[in-house]
């Protein structure tokens, strides 16, 4: 049997960084880590290979080679997903897709010839077990949640890892919150559910003996749902991992702010390697929180919590929404000055989306206010559903916001703040790697020579230079995606 897995194109948008990828010769920020691990749960006696449309291009002569086609992707994909499928059905190739977005919506992707739905542990082995008797059946679906001791490594041979920014990798699925706005809990649950220490070591072992060094993403939707099992044996085992190998990764993660609070946990995920961690900030008005049920993030100063991960060595990014019921007129300017003050340098602001599979989105079916067409972008100003705001005044306060902080002097702004504020942990001082050292050659030439906002980019450097020189790489790296993100704001 011979399975092409393919992976589909997203569109260029704030977090696609295809702009700062070619400072580091990079063609993506990360590569496919659920086809990747689909891949190893096929029978290894299978030809497989993998086409990632963001890295190279999908042929026809892939696709004929292939007997069948597995497709995963998210809303944001869905235009690139759809093309793949319908150069399938043209060449006769037979299609197998899965992934969040075709869970989430099944009866809208007809033309697949089999859909293997929720989580791949349970159903692919079903889809399997029909395909050996030669009876496929349409789709494969369950309500059960897998226990991820099941998981295997991720096929990385499948991969040209030159390619890539950033290594995926998995330690947790669920959530223990229910944000109204979010579709995680309906896909994963509530409970978060870990893999063992000893299985995520293995994971960690592979990416290292396949040569990898440098950043890897701990993708979870919440790393921190399972405080206890962090605390007494996940990260002192990654700890010790990490220090017998020399620190070989820096790693990224999503927490909930909440992290601020709690000085041991943040003292371990330091020791560990994590450098880099996203939060959901989402806005600044308390009533906007508790409508979509962020209580975790109310009743608290946001701002300090912010300080005080920079404070214990993370880079905090940060989500942002506008267009909750709640808002008033005065929110993008609130959403402004607290991203200024907070020195979150890359905010990712978005407009208010009702997912499905939300609490939300069924909310806004109930009251008659969804709108048909949306593409999964929730940066680029468009709507999936009638909000209480002029939509007018919405859509043209968001894109202020945008171009605000995304401007050459605010952005310059906000990561001084953060370089002020930022402890830069001990393992980090003065180390600059091969691709920096390229990626600050080209860095000198486009940002310091032909761009024309380079007066910024000399000011970021002479004033880093000036109070903190240790944190001249950081400098650097802020200042290429910089120069991305401001090409993306002016896009939209």
């Amino acid at each position: 049997m011979r399975i092409l897995l393919v992976y589909p194109e997203t569109p260029e948008t704030f977090w696609s960084f295809k702009k700062a990828l070619k400072f580091i010769a990079k063609k993506s920020m990360e590569p496919p880590l659920g086809l990747l691990t689909v891949a190893a749960m096929l029978p290894s006696g299978w030809e497989k290979r993998l086409v990632d449309m963001n890295v190279t291009p999908l042929k026809d002569r892939d696709l004929r080679w292939a007997d069948y086609v597995f497709l995963g992707g998210m809303e944001i994909q869905r235009k690139s997903f759809e093309q793949v499928v319908t150069r399938c059905n043209s060449l006769g190739v037979k299609v197998v897709a899965g992934g969040p977005m075709v869970t989430t919506s099944p009866e809208e992707f007809q033309a697949i010839d089999h859909l293997v739905l929720n989580e791949a542990e349970i159903t692919l082995p079903l889809f399997l077990e029909d395909l050996a008797q030669g009876c496929p059946k349409p789709i494969y679906t369950s309500d059960r949640f897998p226990e991820l001791a099941e998981t295997p490594i991720p096929l990385w041979e499948l991969l040209d890892m030159r390619k890539y920014a950033t290594m995926d990798i998995q330690y947790s699925r669920g959530c223990p919150h229910d944000c109204e706005f979010c579709s995680i809990t309906t896909l994963y649950g509530h409970k978060p559910r870990t893999k063992p220490t000893a299985q995520f070591l293995r994971e960690m072992d592979s990416l290292y003996d396949a040569g990898w060094r440098g950043s890897i993403f701990v993708v979870d939707d919440n790393f921190i749902g399972n405080r206890r099992k962090l605390k007494t044996d996940f990260l002192p085992g990654l700890i010790e991992w990490s220090e017998a190998r020399g620190n070989p990764f820096e790693l990224t993660t999503e927490v909930t702010v909440t992290l601020a609070d709690d000085e041991e946990l943040m003292d371990l995920m330091s020791r560990a390697g994590f450098r880099m961690v996203f939060v959901g900030i989402e806005t600044p008005d308390e009533g906007s929180l508790a409508e979509c049920n962020k209580f975790q993030n109310t009743d608290r100063d946001l701002v300090e919590s912010v300080k005080i991960l920079q404070r214990h060595g993370f880079d905090v990014s940060g989500g942002f929404i506008v267009g909750f019921d709640s808002d008033r007129p005065d929110i993008f300017d609130r959403q402004i000055n607290f991203i200024q003050k907070s020195g979150i340098v890359l905010a990712m602001v978005g407009m208010l989306q009702a997912p499905i599979g939300s609490r939300l989105f069924k909310r806004m079916k109930d009251e008659n206010r969804l709108i048909d067409g949306w593409n999964g972008n929730n940066v680029n100003g468009s709507l999936n559903f009638h909000p209480r705001m002029h939509p007018d005044l919405l859509v043209e306060g968001y894109k202020r916001i945008i171009r605000t902080i995304y401007s050459g002097g605010s952005y310059l702004e906000r990561a001084l703040t953060f370089l002020k504020e930022y402890k830069l942990p001990a393992s980090r001082a003065g180390r600059l790697s091969l691709e920096q050292i390229t990626a600050a050659v080209k860095a000198l030439w486009r940002l310091g020579v032909i761009d024309p906002e380079k007066s910024y980019f000399w000011q970021l450097l002479r004033q880093t230079l000036r109070d903190f020189p240790q944190k001249l790489p950081q400098a650097l790296t802020l200042a290429i995606k910089g120069y991305h993100l401001r090409a993306v704001a002016a896009t939209i």
